[in-house]
C-alpha cells in the first residue's frame, strides 16, 4: 500500500519518457524533484503549466510550488510564448494557440536548471458514443461505461480517456492504442475498482488523442498505482521531461460526452 500511496500522493495531484527508464525512489530519504505538468490543447487557451516539487512519504500532503522559473513554450509554425507566472508555481500562456498537427516544444529554467520536452498534438478521431456494459463480479453487480469511435486507418494512434462521476474525477489512467486495431470500430469498457457507476449518476467523459510518448507515461502510470504490481520497489512512470524531471509535457485533443447512467 505504501507504494501506491506515493505515487497517487506524488503524480495524481500534478496530474515520463526522459531517459526511458523508470527510476527508483526511496520513499522517505529521496532528494525533492521537480515535477512538471503542462497540457495544452484544441481548445481556446490560455493553457497552464504547473511546476512543484515532491516530498518525503512522511511529510505532509504539501508539494512545494516553484515558483520564479522561466517557463517558455515555441511550435513548428514560429509562435513563441513566454508563459506568465499566474499563481504560485502556475505558468500561462498568452498567445500561442494549440492546433492538430503542430509540434510544440517546452523549456523550463528553474532553480538554475533546464528542462525539456516536445509533443505533437495528433489529429482528432471523432468520440461516437457512451454506452454501458454491465457485469457481475461474484453476485456483485456492477457497471462500466463504454467509449465507443472510429480508428483512422493507419497504426500509431494513441487515445487516453477521463471519467468524472457527479463531478468527481475517477483517478485511473485509461488509455488504448490502434496495434490490433488498426481501423477498426473500438468500443472499450473503462474498467475501474475505484468508483461504482449508479443509475443516475451524472457521467462526463473526456477523450484525448495523444501522442506515443504520453500513451506511454499514462500506460506505465497505471502500472505503478496499480494493486496488482507486484514490483519489489516503487517507480516512477516513464515521463517525457528532460533532465530528471518527473511528470509529462502533452499536447492533444479534447472531446467530451455527458449522459446519465440508466
Amino acid at each position: 500500500m505504501k507504494r501506491n500511496k506515493i505515487f497517487l500522493l506524488i503524480l495524481i495531484i500534478i496530474g515520463t519518457y526522459s531517459c526511458e527508464k523508470v527510476i527508483s525512489i526511496d520513499l522517505n530519504s529521496a532528494a525533492p524533484q521537480v515535477v512538471i505538468q503542462g497540457e495544452i490543447t484544441n481548445e481556446a487557451g490560455p493553457y497552464h503549466v504547473k511546476i512543484t516539487k515532491t516530498v518525503n512519504f512522511s511529510t505532509n500532503n504539501v508539494f512545494p510550488a516553484v515558483s520564479g522559473a522561466t517557463v517558455k513554450i515555441t511550435d513548428n509554425a514560429g509562435a513563441a510564448d513566454i508563459l506568465t507566472e499566474t499563481s504560485p508555481g502556475i505558468y500561462t500562456t498568452n498567445t500561442i494557440d494549440g492546433k492538430p498537427g503542430n509540434t510544440y516544444s517546452l523549456s523550463v529554467t528553474a532553480e538554475g536548471k533546464e528542462y525539456t520536452a516536445t509533443s505533437t498534438m495528433p489529429a482528432m478521431v471523432p468520440f461516437d458514443s457512451i454506452s454501458f456494459e454491465k457485469t457481475n463480479f461474484f453476485n456483485d453487480k456492477r457497471t462500466f461505461a463504454m467509449v465507443n469511435f472510429q480508428d483512422p486507418p493507419g497504426l500509431g494512434n494513441y487515445y487516453r480517456f477521463t471519467q468524472y462521476v457527479n463531478g468527481k474525477v475517477v483517478p485511473d489512467a485509461f488509455v488504448i492504442e490502434d496495434r490490433l486495431s488498426d481501423a477498426k470500430y473500438i468500443s472499450r469498457s473503462l474498467y475501474t475498482d475505484t468508483s461504482k457507476l449508479k443509475t443516475g449518476d451524472n457521467l462526463l467523459i473526456n477523450m484525448n488523442c495523444i501522442d506515443a510518448n504520453i500513451y506511454n507515461y499514462f500506460r506505465t502510470y497505471r502500472l505503478v498505482t496499480s494493486n496488482d504490481n507486484q514490483s519489489a520497489s516503487p517507480a516512477n512512470p516513464i515521463g517525457n521531461i528532460s533532465n530528471g524531471a518527473l511528470g509529462y509535457f502533452s499536447a492533444h485533443t479534447i472531446q467530451s460526452k455527458q449522459t446519465i447512467v440508466k
